[in-house]
């Protein structure tokens, strides 16, 4: 099973320029989260700082029992090891064939012979569905293939923790569907911690257990997948939605007096050209055929079902709705109208000013 990583108050800022401040989430072991958030609020910046690449102002980020912001370098070094990161442009060199590609992580940083090096690299491509291509150059093969012989480098060494920047960015829409199925099998497979920054709203969807948003320098939210897809936190609902009207703006965050125009267009019928509501729960996407099921899907179960009380509506709703018949009878539930639609919990805690949702924070697993 793939490490827990935990972050609590972490802050960055460039000079005098915040990033972010006081981000505090838990990626839950073996489990796919999503970060969205609009361009510029600094979420690869937040992966760089996950890995030691750049040291945050304060806060701490514990991997598998080490806090990288205070460690020695020789203990992240190790640390490090556990991580395999795809960047946004997969990050190949130019030079070298695929094969050469994956093989430089293995060569560097262990003592394997060439005929290990070779055994451990042909399964990474074959894993990727990249067989057949080691000896072609990055120049010579398209974007989604560059992404994913990316990816087979970053699992070279096993990695506990897998980080993937934009994995979708330049790629059409069928090539983001192969990446996105991709990585699921992967996790199906190695039951690695998975962590995808996207703008795209059909993977952030689909793909994850868990979903994260940054805006205005602060994490809005961060929780299972059902509680933000039902969110009504105005900037998760604009952006899933993917609609003009909204806090976001074309410089991140829209003035009073914009917002208040909006909605008086809206009042007056106006429509702004973007798509319908589509808020709400929608099937997650499923290993291939063959594979084994993903372990984080039942692991994020047990630990939603063990709080549903404490939920939103909304969200115990969707949870609810989206069990199997083998869900209902293993969490001693009836049929559908015997859950999720009843009042909340006297005892829940409700959503605080700075835009959580009700429970988000005791849904990281215990520590």
């Amino acid at each position: 099973m793939g490490a827990e990583v935990v972050v609590e108050g972490l802050s960055k800022s460039f000079g005098r320029q915040p990033i972010w401040r006081d981000v505090t989430l838990t990626l839950p072991p073996g489990e796919v989260s999503v970060l969205l958030g609009p361009s510029g609020t600094g979420k690869s910046v937040f992966l760089k700082s996950m890995i030691g690449l750049l040291k945050p102002d304060k806060g701490s980020c514990t991997v598998d029992g080490t806090d990288i912001v205070r460690c020695s370098e020789r203990r992240l070094y190790d640390t490090r090891k556990l991580f395999g990161v795809l960047f946004q442009d997969g990050a190949l060199f130019g030079s070298m064939n695929l094969y050469d590609n994956v093989a430089f992580p293995l060569r560097e940083h262990t003592k394997k012979s060439e005929t290990e090096v070779r055994g451990i690299v042909l399964e990474k491509l074959d894993m990727t569905g990249l067989s057949g291509a080691e000896d072609k150059l990055p120049g010579e093969i398209s974007g989604g293939m560059r992404k994913r012989a990316g990816l087979a480098r970053a699992l070279v060494l096993d990695p506990e923790i897998i980080l993937c920047d934009e994995p979708d960015s330049g790629l059409d829409p069928v090539r983001t569907a192969y990446i996105s199925q991709l990585l699921v099998d992967l996790n199906a497979q190695i039951d690695a911690t998975i962590l995808i920054v996207t703008h795209n709203i059909n993977v952030a969807r689909t793909v994850p257990d868990n979903i994260g948003m940054l805006f205005r320098k602060e994490l809005v939210m961060f929780g299972p997948r059902e509680v933000l897809l039902t969110s009504d936190e105005p900037v998760v609902e604009q952006f899933l939605n993917g609609r003009v009207r909204g806090p976001i703006g074309m410089s991140e965050e829209k003035d009073s007096a914009q917002m208040a125009l909006e909605e008086a267009r809206a009042a007056a019928g106006h429509h702004d050209g973007s798509v319908d509501d589509v808020r709400g729960v929608v099937p997650q996407l499923q290993p291939t055929p063959g594979l084994p099921e993903r372990r984080g899907v039942r692991r994020r179960k047990d630990r939603v079902m063990s709080i549903l009380h404490t939920l939103p509506p909304e969200a115990r709703r969707g949870i609810t709705d989206s069990l199997t018949d083998e869900d209902r009878l293993r969490y001693g539930l009836g049929g559908h109208a015997d859950v999720g639609a009843g009042p909340a919990d006297p005892a829940a805690p409700t959503a605080p000013s700075n835009g959580r949702a009700a429970g988000i924070d005791a849904l990281a697993p215990p520590r």
